[in-house]
């Protein structure tokens, strides 16, 4: 992907990723509610375009899909202020965090980085960006995604712990914001194992911005 869908004036920088911004998220794989966002990235290999395939590789045996809001960074800073941080936005897409949830819970006992559980090819497909202006509210967005035709998540930004300008803001305090910098922030309730020849759809505001990918084991 050398260019953002939708906004082909950016190239695809930082993957910053928000872990447990939804309550019920949190609640439903028994984690605390954090109280402060959890932040880890993706490489950019695990970029994947519409109509792709999500390759589940061996050595794992249960991948889980994540349908999250993601946010391009239109305008670089640091330490940008909550106030203004929606200046800094060029974009929206629905994105999918795909987890290899085995691997996560070894790493996590083990006490060591989620990155082999999240950062592997073809583990963050993203769709086609919209504008802000396309948004009425960034803070009530619907999103959904069903697999085989089954809805499986249904969720709403409004439900976020840490919200798009905080998020934005507090990034920015740890790391300067670049643009085609993406932040995927988070992911509601509803996540669940994804299989061999399965079909993913995502959309954000009833298909403002979709996504369909394949499910493909290595």
């Amino acid at each position: 992907m050398t260019t953002l869908p939708g906004l082909p004036h950016l190239s695809p920088g930082a993957i910053y990723c928000i872990g447990r911004n939804y309550a019920e998220h949190a609640k439903e794989l028994n984690h605390p509610i954090p109280k402060s966002p959890i932040i880890f990235m993706k490489p950019a290999c695990s970029l994947l375009e519409d109509g792709g395939s999500v390759i589940i590789p061996k050595g794992t045996h249960n991948v889980h899909h994540e349908a999250e809001l993601v946010v391009a960074i239109g305008k670089g800073g640091k330490n940008i202020p909550k106030s203004s941080a929606f200046d800094h936005v060029a974009g929206y897409a629905i994105g999918i965090d795909i987890t290899a949830r085995d691997i996560q819970n070894q790493l996590k006992d083990a006490g060591k980085p989620w990155l082999l559980s999240k950062g592997l090819d073809t583990f963050a497909p993203l769709g086609t960006f919209v504008l802000p202006e396309s948004i009425d509210n960034p803070h009530n967005i619907q999103i959904t995604l069903s697999v085989n035709g089954e809805i499986k998540q249904n969720g709403n930004t409004s439900d976020m712990l840490f919200p798009i300008d905080e998020l934005i803001s507090k990034l920015s305090e740890y790391f300067t914001l670049r643009p085609g910098d993406l932040i995927y922030t988070g992911t509601p309730e509803g996540v669940g194992p994804l299989a061999h020849g399965d079909v993913v759809y995502a959309s954000i505001q009833n298909g403002l911005s979709a996504l369909s990918v394949n499910v493909s084991a290595s």
